[in-house]
C-alpha cells in the first residue's frame, strides 16, 4: 500500500513527538468481583456464559499485514506471513439466547497466534464508542438498570436520574438505536474504541483508534426483512458466507492529531480523519459445535504484543479484571460458548 503525500507529512507531524491527549487522571475502579456481581444482578446470570456477548460462535481467520502496518509498527503481526487468528463473533448482552434481529450491539474478538507463543488479543463492537467513559461511571450505570427484585420492573426515575447526571452512558444506546438491523456478521463495522499507540524499530509512535471494515461493505436489513429472519441468522449467514469465501475485514488504523482525545472511549475520533490501511483480516472456517477454540479465551484488549500500546483510558485497564472474574465464575460452572 502507497502512502499519500498527505498521509506522509501526517505521519511525519505524529512521529515528531508532538503531543496528544493520551493521560488521565488515576481512578479508583469498583472491585471486579462486584462489577460482575452488578452485571448479573442488571442482566441475569446465566450459568457457564460470559457475563457480556454470551451468545457467539467461534470460527478462524487469517491476518496478513501491510506494509503500512510494518512502517508504523514492529510487532510480528504485521511481518505479511499469514498469522492465524481465532475469532469469535457475537451478540451483545449476557442472554444467551438473543435474537439475532434486534438494533443492538454485534462483537468482533479476536486473539491473533504471534510466533513465539505470543498473542494479541481484541474485543471490538459495532459502535464507535463505549458505553461509558470510567468502571465507576458503568457500575452506577449498571445499577441505575437493576430491575427491583420483588417487582422484576426497573426504576425509570433511577435510570433517569443517573443518566441526566451521566450523559454519556446514553450515546452508544443512541447510536444502536439508530442503525439497521446488520445483515451479517461479515458486513459490519466493528470499532475497539479504545486509544492505541503503534511503535517501529525508531521508537516513533503514531496514535489512533481502529476499526474492521468489511471487505463487501456495510449490509443492513429494513425493518421488515429483519422481522423475517430467525432468532439465530447470524450462525447460519456466517457459515454461508465464509464457505463461499465472502468474509474478511480490512483492519483499519484512524490516525489522531493533536488534541483529539484518546482517552475516553464514549468519545469517537471527529469525522473524516485518515486511515492506514494495516492488513487483512480473512474469516477461513467456523467452529462446528458451541464453543470451538474460543470457549476460555477472555479476548483480553490489554494483551498486546511489543510495538502496540493503549492509551491512558481508565475503561482499558478495568477489562482485564472483570475478564478475569467472569472467566473463573464460568470454569466453575462449567464454560458454554
Amino acid at each position: 500500500m502507497k502512502v499519500s503525500k498527505y498521509l506522509f507529512t501526517h505521519l511525519v507531524f505524529l512521529l515528531s513527538g508532538v503531543a496528544l491527549t493520551i493521560t488521565d487522571p488515576v481512578h479508583a475502579n469498583p472491585d471486579p468481583s462486584k462489577m460482575v456481581d452488578q452485571f448479573e444482578a442488571t442482566s441475569g446470570k446465566f450459568d457457564g456464559f460470559r457475563r457480556s456477548g454470551a451468545k457467539g460462535i467461534c470460527a478462524m481467520g487469517e491476518f496478513v499485514g501491510s506494509a503500512a502496518g510494518r512502517r508504523i509498527s514492529n510487532s510480528p503481526a504485521f511481518s505479511g506471513t499469514p498469522i492465524p487468528v481465532i475469532v469469535r463473533f457475537s451478540v451483545g448482552g449476557a442472554n444467551p439466547k438473543a435474537s439475532d434481529n434486534t438494533k443492538t450491539q454485534r462483537n468482533l474478538a479476536l486473539q491473533f497466534n504471534l510466533p513465539n507463543n505470543e498473542v494479541w488479543q481484541m474485543g471490538n463492537i459495532s459502535a464507535p464508542v463505549f458505553g461509558s467513559s470510567t468502571p465507576e461511571q458503568l457500575f452506577g450505570r449498571l445499577q441505575s438498570l437493576q430491575p427491583d427484585p420483588r417487582t422484576k420492573v426497573v426504576d425509570q426515575s433511577k435510570v433517569k436520574a443517573f443518566a441526566d447526571a451521566n450523559p454519556e452512558v446514553l450515546i452508544q444506546g443512541k447510536y444502536y438505536a439508530s442503525q439497521p438491523v446488520p445483515a451479517s456478521y461479515v458486513s459490519t463495522n466493528y470499532w475497539g474504541v479504545h486509544g492505541f499507540g503503534f511503535s517501529n524499530e525508531k521508537k516513533e509512535k503514531v496514535w489512533g483508534k481502529w476499526i474492521f471494515e468489511p471487505f463487501g461493505g456495510v449490509q443492513t436489513l429494513t425493518e421488515e426483512i429483519a422481522k423475517t429472519k430467525s432468532p439465530d441468522f447470524l450462525f447460519d449467514d456466517l457459515r454461508q458466507r465464509v464457505t463461499s469465501g465472502n468474509a474478511a475485514f480490512n483492519f483499519n488504523l484512524e490516525l489522531a492529531e493533536p488534541g483529539d482525545i484518546l482517552t475516553n472511549a464514549t468519545v469517537p475520533l471527529p469525522e473524516g480523519r485518515k486511515k492506514l490501511t494495516l492488513g487483512v483480516l480473512k474469516i477461513v472456517s467456523v467452529s462446528t459445535d458451541a464453543g470451538g477454540s474460543c470457549l476460555n479465551i477472555t479476548f483480553d484488549p490489554n494483551r498486546m504484543p511489543p510495538g502496540v500500546e493503549g492509551a491512558a483510558d481508565p475503561m482499558l485497564p478495568a477489562r482485564a479484571a472483570s475478564y478475569a472474574v467472569s472467566l473463573g465464575r464460568r470454569l466453575t460452572e462449567g464454560s458454554k460458548q
